[in-house]
């Protein structure tokens, strides 16, 4: 009979604290889904993760109108790659000076760029651009610029800009105005968060 009887008891403590340690354990993941749950609310609405992020493509076509000569003489060709981080662009920008002359008219710069002004399909874009002419006595070159930006997609954007180039050297120094159109190609996949993203900010009044 005492053995019954301590077998029971014995029961019952096991049973008491199973049932212990399986509320435990579901107060735990209760926990865990909770904390997992705010986590990712305030990883989706966060202003930094709504921004698109995304790759770019812009070629140039500006013209000095400061300067003598004719339009091949005064023709910038460039191109630009970078990354659009929200209103933020950060380009590498390559071209030339001149089409009339192959040497001391190469460059290659870093150009960022910020959206101080956006509605809708319109922005408005300060860019403060440094680099390298190849060759020239004034090789240093610097660059502020501002442009007014077209979205016409998602993906394709235009723009016209006027700006200044100034050029620096060991004994000498000069600066020229300029103005010109930029095309630029958004390289964003079908169907992705960023494409919604850059339809929303386009779209958008705010």
């Amino acid at each position: 009979m005492r053995i019954l009887l301590t077998g029971l008891l014995i029961l019952c403590v096991f049973d008491l604290f199973a049932q212990g340690i399986s509320k435990t354990v579901s107060k735990i993941s209760l926990m865990e889904k909770i904390a997992n749950k705010d986590t990712v609310i305030e990883k989706d609405t966060s202003k930094e993760n709504q921004e698109p992020r995304y790759f770019y493509i812009t070629t140039g076509a500006n013209f000095f109108v400061s300067a003598k000569g004719g339009v091949a003489e005064r023709f910038i060709p460039s191109i630009e790659v970078g990354k659009t981080y929200g209103i933020f662009d950060i380009g590498v920008a390559s071209g030339q000076f001149s089409t009339t002359r192959t040497d001391t008219t190469h460059f290659f710069e870093f150009r960022p760029t910020i959206n101080i002004f956006s509605k809708g399909r319109f922005s408005e874009g300060l860019c403060l651009g440094v680099g390298y002419v190849a060759g020239a006595k004034q090789a240093l070159v610097t660059e502020i610029c501002n442009s007014i930006n077209f979205n016409i997609s998602e993906k394709l954007e235009v723009a016209i800009l006027q700006g200044f180039y100034y050029f620096d050297g060991t004994n000498s120094s000069r600066n020229m105005q300029y103005m010109g159109l930029n095309l630029t190609y958004n390289l964003l996949k079908k169907h992705s968060v960023n494409l919604r993203r850059k339809k929303e900010a386009i779209i958008s009044d705010k």
